[in-house]
């Protein structure tokens, strides 16, 4: 088999190849549908989905090259799915920069995100494998597991009876499937044996799991000039997240009174509110409570990648990736 490329020639590939297509989108007719979309893409981030997918690519000896424009389906996809999710969460900031419903107005990133969504086919389709039909299978059903993750959000925000398990299921369809069909695709275009392709889509919803428990544990604890957006928003929209959820179990009854009682608050001091949450997280130990159950999904995840049959050394960027991951600030 080939060398593997690093993580970041796979970054500058996925990088390079956005900017080329979001100059294109965006001198497209009609302006007004497609300059957001150039925006968005012109956005930057961290692109790991794109790469996960071109990483298990070259894993099992495949061409990141011809598997580029899945990757780019991949990451328009996921940009689609923000933009609409910004809405829905009223998030008004995206990587430090004005969500696309603020800086344009909530139609007209309705709309573009809907381009977007058709947009990702039409990448995904030009990918020459004799698999395609079975990468268009698993990205349309990833794709609509993630639709379910969001109603899942959605409906446990007015929901009192939500459990910790009801919790990591919504993040398995919100976060995680995106990742897994990511790694997935790439092994499939490489016509890796489905076995491996299926450890390499467990490893994925581990590290999605993981990564999402984190991403959690950053929205509160994390500083917001690193972290991309304003810290706090999970606790003023009252996201039944892990650290809510667990908080909920284990507080004490004046804990849990003062929980229910910012919960239910509907005029209230946003900085107060997250200090007095945040309060409760840290007496409650939550940090470290909430940390350890990630780095078990890690671990998890590290068994899954440890069973997939290549050489040891191939899995190396892999292990790299989610050692970086584990370790984010932002």
């Amino acid at each position: 088999m080939k060398q593997m490329h690093s993580i970041d020639y796979l970054q500058q590939l996925v990088a390079h190849r956005l900017k080329q297509e979001a100059g294109k989108i965006g001198q497209t007719q009609p302006v007004n549908l497609y300059q957001p979309i150039e925006y968005t893409l012109n956005m930057g981030g961290k692109r790991l989905r794109p790469v996960m997918l071109l990483m298990a690519c070259d894993l099992f000896g495949g061409n990141v090259d011809q598997a580029l424009n899945a990757a780019i389906a991949v990451e328009v996809f996921h940009n689609f799915t923000l933009l609409h999710d910004d809405i829905m969460d009223h998030a008004d900031i995206r990587r430090n920069q004005p969500a696309v419903h603020k800086k344009y107005n909530e139609n007209v990133a309705i709309l573009s995100g809907d381009a977007m969504s058709i947009m990702a086919y039409q990448f995904l389709i030009r990918t020459e494998t004799p698999v395609i039909q079975k990468i268009t299978q698993l990205f349309s059903k990833t794709a609509m597991e993630v639709c379910e993750g969001q109603q899942y959000d959605m409906d446990f925000e007015n929901q009192t009876n939500v459990s910790i398990d009801d919790y990591l299921e919504m993040i398995r369809l919100k976060t995680a499937v995106l990742i897994a069909g990511s790694f997935k695709m790439g092994a499939q275009l490489a016509t890796a044996p489905d076995a491996d392709a299926d450890r390499i889509y467990r490893f994925g919803i581990n590290l999605g799991l993981a990564f999402q428990l984190q991403d959690d544990l950053l929205d509160v604890f994390a500083d917001q000039e690193k972290f991309g957006k304003k810290a706090g928003g999970d606790i003023l929209a009252n996201k039944k997240t892990f650290l809510l959820l667990k908080a909920l179990e284990m507080a004490d009854a004046e804990q849990k009174a003062q929980l229910e009682h910012w919960i239910n608050k509907k005029d209230f001091n946003p900085q107060e509110k997250i200090v007095a949450v945040k309060k409760i997280y840290t007496k409650l130990n939550l940090q470290e409570i909430s940390r350890q159950k990630s780095d078990d999904y890690y671990q998890t995840a590290l068994n899954e990648l440890q069973a997939v049959e290549v050489e040891r050394n191939r899995k190396e960027p892999l292990i790299l990736l989610g050692k970086t991951i584990m370790k984010r600030e932002h």
